[in-house]
């Protein structure tokens, strides 16, 4: 169906109706359609949650920011015990090649949003920052 992806194996609760797939999203508590970008957002979130042991409630998915007058989403965002952005991730099919242009179009959220690291991934190939310096790219997710 989807290609595995370089993150942990999750343990998606899958489903077919009318010859689509949809998945379960543990956050956002509903059955989303299965797209490959979705693929990828709920494998983040299966890790962020089960091997990075962050709170559910922390966890935002398709959160909502206002960035020069419109209304753009980011994949997930994860705050801190204040409610404040501590990282924004923005998920891309496995497909989509991570480059400047992709981190470009991303950009605006790390100046909006305030979040102390931004996490641009498709899956396969992951690009982590601390938003303070987002010159000098991290090996891992730091502890949220």
């Amino acid at each position: 169906m989807y290609p595995s992806l370089n993150l942990p194996s999750a343990q998606l609760k899958l489903s077919k109706e009318q010859g689509e797939f949809f998945v379960w999203c543990i956050v956002r508590r509903k059955k989303l359609l299965l797209t490959p970008e979705e693929w990828v957002r709920q494998h983040v979130i299966h890790y962020l949650i089960h091997h990075k042991k962050t709170p559910i409630e922390r966890i935002n998915s398709e959160h909502l920011l206002r960035i020069n007058g419109q209304n753009r989403r980011c994949d997930i965002v994860v705050v801190d015990s204040f409610g404040n952005p501590k990282l924004i991730v923005e998920c891309k099919a496995s497909e989509i090649k991570l480059d400047e242009k992709v981190f470009l179009q991303t950009s605006n959220y790390i100046q909006k949003s305030k979040a102390a690291y931004f996490w641009m991934t498709n899956g396969l190939n992951h690009v982590i920052v601390e938003c303070a310096n987002p010159e000098v790219f991290l090996e891992d997710l730091p502890e949220l």
